[in-house]
């Protein structure tokens, strides 16, 4: 099986070209097959006035198209700059990693594991900042 498959919880919900879908009582799994459907979880979207931190502003980007609200063609490059923009702040091996699969993900129009990517940094820079704060 290709394509992307999405594992809901009981009421779940998820944005699935512009639609909202919510799943029944129980646990599922959906694979999507539709290549470049744009597709977000509604429990993983940051609303606006969450955007208020680098990678959070990235990760918001990637969003926007997922949920068709940006070109994916027009985003490319503010994502790319942003991640090459974190890059140069998050030097760790597993943040580095975790920005070339971001990276990578973009270049081949992947914005759910681009996301998905960015997303995983947000409790690293949660720490920094707190650090920071101290």
């Amino acid at each position: 099986m290709s394509g992307l498959v999405l594992k809901l919880g009981p009421k779940e919900r998820v944005l699935i070209n512009g639609a909202v879908i919510e799943n029944g009582d129980r646990r599922s799994r959906l694979a999507i097959m539709t290549p470049n459907a744009h597709i977000l979880r509604l429990r993983d979207a940051i609303h606006p006035e969450e955007v208020n931190t680098p990678v959070r502003r990235v990760c918001y980007i990637a969003q926007l198209v997922l949920s068709g609200d940006a070109d994916p063609e027009e985003a490319r490059m503010q994502l790319l700059r942003g991640i090459e923009q974190l890059s140069q702040v998050l030097t760790d091996h597993d943040s580095r990693a975790q920005l070339n699969a971001a990276t990578a993900a973009v270049l081949e129009d992947q914005h759910y594991q681009a996301l998905k990517a960015l997303r995983s940094l947000l409790p690293r820079e949660e720490r920094l900042l707190a650090a920071r704060r101290q």
